[in-house]
């Protein structure tokens, strides 16, 4: 079982650039990360190059055996990555964050394995037969955030190693320490050349997304990026998967009980302390059941404590980065100067160190004020008062986002109907942000294209090939 120092001594680098890494809830140095440029993209690109095809051969059930090995082999070193996830992403160990998250890599590598590959009789009828196939790729370039750097990460390499491509995989300079670990232990059972990993900043990202060795990217981040991303890769005619911003909204209807739905509100909106493409960020609840929802919301959020990661009792941490801290203080600042009633925080401590800003609901609030129609990715959370179920919904599709959104009613029966006219990839009913790896996942309209996950998830990773009679 590995242990942290060991870790870190592993990934630490020997030559080369490099920069510290600062920890964001108390500003120690966590560790040293290597700082690499294209020529070390071009040398990943020649070693998956050369151990792709013999990987491809191998029988599924290898395939399948050796990604259940390397969940194993997170499992073993699931402590150790944990406490470099808190100490480097800012996450807490427990709740939803930092230990959950390991866990959830390893019980996705197994789930990816599980999948049946996906095989189509597209026609038999005696005159006529054709088989639809799914074949490797070739080469898959995954560049991975900052919010969620390790289970993102397998979202992305677990199925396209499973169809049998090579990966090279980009982790965000912010969280670079987490990207490397996670594939080192990975690489303790791997095939050399198989799972690659690069590091840098965006000129690394660019110059994967226009490289004519990928026959598939798989990008996680802003809408702005993602379409640098579409214009990078257009010459190459690369296949894309797209997980772009989101401004979930949910809408709670006037039938609810109001404690009783109040912590899934809560952790909806805040789990990762709002770092999340799909968590919900405006919330709109119905006049009946206006001031009782703030009421419990309040009270379940004044009882999540917020701290270091690695202090055991912590559930919410600081903000992975200081330009992230800026966005949601600002935003925070645009509702209160729009006549937002501060429910609960909005009064961060500008002298402290760390990036913590402290949970914030804010209510009463116009439904066009900047921190409603734009996306906060933090702490923060606006709760906007409605009455017509009409207007409402046209208020959650009216901005150019569909990752997420939710629906929270007595009546499901009630609430899928009012799902279906909501313009996002996924609504859930009663939860909100809530995945499975056999349910698949995209978004529409600025929050990219694409499915994950699942059969889906795999077709995603692979190019359709008919056999014809």
């Amino acid at each position: 079982m590995e242990n942290y120092q060991t870790l870190l001594d592993r990934i630490t680098p020997e030559a080369g650039g490099t920069r510290e890494v600062l920890d964001p809830a108390t500003g120690e140095i966590v560790g040293i990360a290597p700082v690499q440029g294209v020529s070390d993209l071009e040398d990943a690109i020649e070693r998956a190059t050369a151990a792709q095809p013999a990987w491809a051969a191998r029988p599924d059930e290898d395939r399948t055996s050796i990604l259940n090995l390397a969940a194993d082999a997170i499992d073993s070193a699931a402590e150790a990555l944990a406490e470099l996830l808190s100490r480097e992403q800012g996450k807490p160990l427990n709740g939803p964050n930092a230990r959950f998250e390991v866990q959830a890599c390893a019980t996705w590598l197994r789930a990816t394995a599980a999948i049946p590959l996906p095989k189509e009789t597209v026609i038999d009828d005696g005159a006529s037969y054709a088989e639809l196939h799914y074949r490797p790729v070739g080469l898959v370039g995954v560049i991975t955030p900052w919010n969620w750097p390790m289970m993102i990460a397998i979202w992305q390499i677990a199925p396209a190693l499973r169809m049998g491509n090579a990966v090279i995989a980009k982790p965000s300079e912010y969280t670079t320490l987490s990207g490397l670990a996670l594939i080192a232990v990975m690489n303790t059972v791997l095939p050399a050349g198989v799972l690659n990993v690069v590091t840098g900043a965006g000129d690394v990202g660019a110059a994967l997304a226009a490289h004519p060795a990928f026959g598939k990217i798989m990008f996680t981040g802003s809408t702005a990026t993602g379409r640098r991303i579409i214009q990078a890769s257009a010459g190459n005619l690369a296949r894309l998967t797209l997980e772009l911003g989101g401004n979930d909204a949910g809408i709670v209807l006037p039938d609810v009980d109001a404690r009783k739905i109040a912590p899934d509100l809560f952790w909806g909106a805040f789990i990762n302390t709002g770092q999340t493409c799909a968590a919900l960020k405006r919330l709109y609840v119905h006049a009946d059941v206006y001031d009782a929802v703030c009421e419990a919301l309040v009270d379940v959020a004044a009882a999540a404590p917020m701290g270091v990661g690695l202090v055991e009792a912590n559930v919410l941490g600081p903000l992975q980065n200081r330009m992230q801290w800026n966005v949601v203080d600002s935003l925070v600042e645009a509702a209160k100067a729009g006549g937002g009633r501060v429910l609960l925080g909005g009064n961060p401590d500008r002298t402290a160190v760390g990036n913590f800003y402290p949970t914030t609901l804010i209510a009463d609030l116009d439904p066009q004020n900047p921190l409603v129609i734009e996306e906060q990715f933090g702490p923060a959370l606006p709760i906007v008062r409605y009455t017509d179920l009409d207007e409402v919904i046209d208020l959650a599709n009216g901005l150019d986002v569909g990752l997420g959104a939710s629906v929270w009613s007595a009546d499901a029966a009630a609430a899928r109907g009012i799902a279906a006219r909501i313009q996002a990839g996924t609504v859930w009913i009663n939860s909100h942000g809530g995945v499975h790896p056999m349910i698949p996942f995209g978004g529409v309209k600025g929050s990219g294209y694409g499915l994950e996950f699942g059969v889906e998830g795999l077709k995603s990773v692979s190019v359709p090939q008919v056999i014809n009679g």
